[in-house]
């Protein structure tokens, strides 16, 4: 065989990016959220630009099924949780 082969159980699992720890940060911080409420979160604490952060998150909140809204301006960077309408 040309290339190496290892034990399925020793292959890595999930994306383990430069981006998991602020997103677990971010993850962590909405899940105690108030309703009504967004983090406002300063683009200088961000590990990267803020559009590659909010990528991140978006693929971690769609993997857990939790629906978020962001937006942001030259200083920070808006996350809240978008509540499902409850229809009658």
């Amino acid at each position: 065989m040309k290339f190496e082969s290892v034990p399925q159980a020793d292959v890595p699992r999930g994306r383990e990016g430069k981006h998991k720890q602020i997103v677990e940060v971010l993850l962590r911080d909405l899940s105690q959220l108030q309703e009504n409420s967004a983090l406002k979160v300063p683009l200088s604490a961000l590990p990267d630009t803020k559009e590659n952060v909010r990528a991140a998150l978006s693929r971690a909140t769609r993997q857990r099924g939790i629906d978020i809204a962001t937006t942001s301006d030259s200083e920070f960077l808006y996350v809240w949780r978008i509540e499902a309408a409850i229809e009658i």
